[in-house]
């Protein structure tokens, strides 16, 4: 059997097929808040960044809605509509609200985070 091995710095999630595609969950990672998507791209493709919107000041991000803006994936914000790059946490309008970003990956189907 060749079971992918997980380095003990990463943090199962869920199954990926608990996450609908093209939706987010929020998970609690060592304390933190982190939103965690699945992106309907046929590769099964997680991104994971920090679930706080700093532009409304609230835990949000989770519940989004995903799409893209050029070459970038992005998340909107549900309250005010900005828009977070999911590879890399920077939200496109005001870059200096851009949030965390983590490794994430799906192993044995299941998704891990590193946070």
């Amino acid at each position: 059997m060749n079971a992918e091995r997980i380095d003990q710095s990463w943090t199962p999630v869920c199954d990926l097929h608990e996450i609908v595609p093209d939706t987010g969950v929020c998970a609690l990672i060592n304390g933190a808040q982190v939103a965690v998507f699945h992106v309907a791209d046929g590769n099964n493709t997680v991104f994971a960044i920090n679930n706080y919107d700093p532009n409304s000041q609230a835990s949000v991000l989770s519940r989004g809605l995903i799409g893209s803006l050029g070459e970038r994936v992005v998340v909107a914000s549900p309250i005010y509509k900005h828009h977070f790059d999911l590879r890399t946490g920077e939200c496109l309008e005001v870059p200096a609200h851009s949030v965390a970003s983590y490794p994430a990956k799906v192993a044995a189907g299941k998704v891990w985070v590193a946070a």
